[in-house]
């Protein structure tokens, strides 16, 4: 296992029990009613986001998927910004026009998913080749699920990624369901990375819920990428501890393997880590829970105090402002277009 600091411990233990404990109350405000629509849940699988994501530097580029809420906090967007997001409110990072997970953040380095998740990885590349184009010495982490490795995009991004040597690591979150549909039923190989094998990229396969690995793994793909040796995809296995969201009971998934999974939860696996080393103690641990607690309840105050948005500011951001718009006339009747 790889060694760690007990501070980079601390934090990563911090982000995967923040997420799952915003989560659990982002939950509850959607049965409460004060959310609509559907949300998604990375339950089980708060190790893979924390793990990687937590080695970027300040102008690297992250694209999260729904079940990857550690990315979003690590990089620095506030609990009650996200709560606000999900509540419609205007100082959410779409000032009230979205819900759910489609939020994103050019200033934190957020690229927002897209529900066809293949979709966000062609996006990645582009993001990518602008750091190569510039020769900026930044890396993007493009994260999708294993569903999306079923997609046409997702092959070509892959191919194109790796003849251009774009400095980019693929993350898949495999946890065993696109939907309700199990993995042997959308591909006849044993493993995604076998997938992507005819593409010419670093492959490598991972526990998805042992922070360490997915840690160590990503480090590995991230130098590569930062020194002009192109893309690795990592595939790590974890599991979805819930539905695909939260009106889905799951009830084609048998319950042994919930049962299973449920001992290799990444949090309790890594608070022992933690324990044993001698980084944390037990006190230390039960400490940082409870002020996570008092923060995700001053969080949802903070968001339920923000203004719902005004209707009258509907289209701001959509379009050009008037003046961009009457300079970018004055210009095409100069130019005779």
């Amino acid at each position: 296992m790889s060694a760690i600091t007990s501070e980079l411990g601390g934090r990563m233990l911090y982000s995967m029990k923040m997420m799952r404990e915003m989560e659990h109350r982002i939950e509850k405000l959607y049965r409460q009613g004060k959310i609509v629509g559907g949300v998604f849940f990375g339950r089980g699988q708060e190790a893979i986001s924390t793990g990687s994501s937590i080695l970027t530097e300040a102008e690297d580029a992250v694209c999260p998927c729904h079940r990857d809420l550690a990315a979003f906090l690590i990089r620095g967007m506030e609990p009650w910004v996200i709560f606000a997001h999900y509540m419609a409110r205007r100082d959410g990072p779409t000032r009230g026009r979205d819900g759910n997970t489609h939020m994103g953040s050019l200033k934190h380095g957020i690229i927002s998913y897209i529900s066809s998740m293949a979709a966000i990885v062609p996006v990645a590349n582009g993001v990518a080749f602008s750091f190569q184009y510039r020769k900026q010495p930044n890396v993007v982490l493009c994260y999708f699920g294993d569903g999306a490795t079923s997609r046409g995009e997702w092959h070509e991004a892959m191919n194109y990624g790796a003849v251009f040597k774009l400095p980019i690591v693929y993350i898949c979150n495999n946890n065993k369901y696109a939907y309700s549909t199990p993995t042997e039923r959308q591909m006849a190989v044993a493993h995604i990375t076998d997938r992507a094998s005819g593409y010419g990229m670093p492959l490598q396969r991972v526990d998805g819920n042992n922070v360490l690995a997915v840690h160590e793994a990503t480090k590995e793909a991230i130098a590569r990428a930062r020194s002009g040796g192109g893309p690795t995809l990592i595939e790590c296995e974890t599991f979805r501890m819930s539905g695909h969201s939260a009106h889905d009971g799951a009830e084609y998934v048998p319950k042994e393997l919930f049962e299973e999974w449920a001992g290799k939860c990444p949090i309790a696996r890594f608070e022992k880590v933690l324990q044993e080393r001698g980084l944390l103690s037990a006190e230390e641990i039960a400490r940082m829970y409870a002020r996570i607690a008092e923060e995700i309840e001053e969080a949802v105050r903070r968001a339920e105090e923000s203004p719902f948005p005004d209707a009258g500011d509907l289209l701001d951001g959509v379009f050009a402002d008037s003046a961009a718009k009457k300079s970018h006339a004055a210009g095409s009747r100069a130019e005779g277009n």
